[in-house]
């Protein structure tokens, strides 16, 4: 245990070497919800519109709640596993004595401490200048519920990620895995852009198979109380089952890529 806490402040201190990438990361996330906070504010400017089942409070209080959910879920190391294996310096991580994907998800676990220590300071400095119209949830069986959730998905987006990046294990030419395609995904299916439920039914079902709603999306839904306890309930469900289900990949990955690893570089 005490080797991956001083792994963790280690790849805390770390963070502050790659400031112009962090600085990148923290203004894209801002970019983004200023954007959409502009787009959802023009159609809520009437207070009392309801539209898609929210209200002013609620559809803003998603976008906001998107800087922290991202900060804590999608903040990640473990893009730079890919690159590690490509230039054969994942044979020095072998070497030493610690589990590997225990390593990065201590390396993973430092970047959303960094994150969400920002993304509060940003959420906060946005509020205080828009005083939009916020929803507080007071449901404390509710709220537990949205925190179960969300360490269910920063598990499930880790596992993600570091499959994601086992390609080169097989193709060490491809240094940067499928990480770019993964957020993408990760945005668009996973209500990163906007909230899904206002996609048509047959579209949101299918939607809901994959694992992706349940890093943003279904945590949001829970917090604003727009699923019963029930529903709730089965959306933790569905999540821990994709979370088991992308650990056993992730065994699986990484023992049959461990024995294709041609140390390429060393």
């Amino acid at each position: 245990m005490r080797k991956y806490l001083t792994i963790f402040k280690i790849s805390f201190q770390q963070e502050f070497a790659y400031r112009l990438n962090f600085v990148l990361w923290r203004v894209r996330n801002v970019l983004q919800i200023f954007i959409a906070f502009f787009l959802w504010n023009t159609i809520f400017s009437d207070p009392g519109r309801v539209v898609f089942g929210y209200d002013r409070a609620k559809i803003l209080t998603y976008i906001f709640g998107l800087i922290i959910i991202r900060a804590i879920v999608l903040s990640s190391r473990a893009i730079d596993i890919a690159g590690e294996v490509s230039r054969g310096d994942l044979t020095n991580q072998l070497l030493r004595p610690m589990g590997y994907i225990k390593y990065w998800f201590t390396r993973d676990l430092s970047s959303k401490a960094l994150n969400l220590i920002f993304s509060v300071f940003e959420a906060s400095i946005l509020f205080l200048i828009f005083k939009p119209q916020f929803f507080f949830q007071t449901n404390f069986l509710l709220f537990f519920l949205f925190l179960t959730s969300l360490v269910i998905a920063v598990i499930l987006f880790f596992f993600l990620m570091f499959i994601a990046n086992m390609l080169p294990l097989w193709l060490p030419d491809q240094p940067w895995g499928m990480s770019f395609l993964l957020f993408i995904f990760t945005d668009f299916l996973g209500g990163g852009v906007f909230p899904l439920d206002i996609l048509p039914s047959y579209i949101t079902k299918i939607i809901y198979l994959t694992p992706f709603p349940y890093l943003l999306f279904m945590p949001l839904q829970i917090y604003l109380g727009k699923l019963d306890l029930i529903t709730s309930f089965n959306s933790i469900l569905i999540g821990t089952v994709w979370v088991i289900v992308l650990a056993l990949g992730t065994k699986v990955v990484w023992s049959q890529g461990l024995k294709s690893y041609g140390a390429v570089g060393r």
